[in-house]
């Protein structure tokens, strides 16, 4: 029987501690990696990042916009590098915060979570904007596969607070809620597989690690064994001491992701600096 996507998750979160690098070979960082701005340059970069990460973590979130500038030859070096990084054992989540309704969903589901797909990855990121329910077929194509999802949810971008923080009324309930949680209140419906003790959902939200999710309605509850991945940490200004400060009781469901504070080593030095940024995290976590 496979694995859900959440029990994996807990496996790497216990074998490597929080620790989840972003592959993002954006223009400045190719040049500081000598690299050309082309599609082999961004797949050098992204194999650089895996063999320097493999065994060290346990997630990898290449970012896709950073290969699809590249068009077919970036998407043809995208699937170069995430089938490394499923063969050095890492989890991946593509994040490409895709968003539609129906048999769009439904085709990106197909791309990115059937096994044996070019593309296929562990978990995407997936925006609501179109309303927590356009997820609903996409999400159970992820429980089916064993795949698992990111929804947004309290993004670590100021502006989006005017969305994510604003307050929904449903007719005749008399009552309102914030975006940010009736997305996180409804998607954990839709995750409804069994769970015994500290078991993770394969669904989970995106929760930026430089916000107040109480500001969101996001408490504890309602967030309850959901996987949190929360980008923010290290160039954004998290450091590894608010994963407690920023999640308490739930920083051992928290991911936490750095880019650009791993990535600025260069390929000389990346390895060393993953090895040091992952030691900070698991001493805070094991802690």
């Amino acid at each position: 029987m496979t694995q859900s996507f959440g029990e994996r998750l807990r496996g790497a979160l216990r074998a490597h501690g929080p620790l989840c690098v972003g592959i993002d070979p954006h223009a400045a960082l190719l040049d500081s990696w000598s690299l050309p701005q082309t599609a082999d340059g961004v797949r050098s970069f992204g194999l650089r990042v895996v063999e320097a990460a493999a065994e060290q973590v346990g997630v990898v979130k290449p970012q896709v916009s950073f290969f699809e500038r590249f068009g077919s030859r970036g998407y043809a070096a995208l699937e170069d590098l995430l089938a490394a990084a499923r063969a050095a054992g890492l989890l991946i989540i593509a994040d490409a915060k895709r968003g539609d309704l129906d048999t769009t969903m439904a085709a990106y589901g197909e791309a990115w979570f059937a096994p044996g797909s070019p593309l296929e990855a562990d978990a995407l990121t997936v925006s609501p904007i179109l309303g927590p329910d356009s997820l609903r077929d996409v999400l159970a194509r992820a429980i089916a596969a064993g795949k698992g999802a990111f929804v947004l949810g309290a993004t670590s971008n100021p502006d989006g607070e005017i969305v994510q923080r604003a307050l929904t009324v449903d007719a005749g309930a008399g009552e309102n809620e914030s975006v940010a949680r009736r997305v996180a209140r409804e998607v954990a419906a839709l995750d409804t597989g069994e769970r015994d003790g500290d078991a993770l959902g394969s669904i989970g939200l995106v929760i930026g690690a430089t916000i107040d999710r109480s500001r969101f309605g996001l408490d504890d509850a309602v967030l309850a064994s959901m996987p949190i991945l929360a980008p923010g940490f290290g160039a954004q200004g998290a450091e590894p001491a608010d994963l407690i400060t920023r999640f308490g009781a739930l920083s051992g469901n928290v991911l936490a992701s750095e880019s650009r504070s791993i990535l600025s080593a260069g390929p000389s030095g990346i390895a060393d600096r993953i090895g040091q940024r992952a030691a900070l995290y698991q001493e805070i976590h094991g802690g």
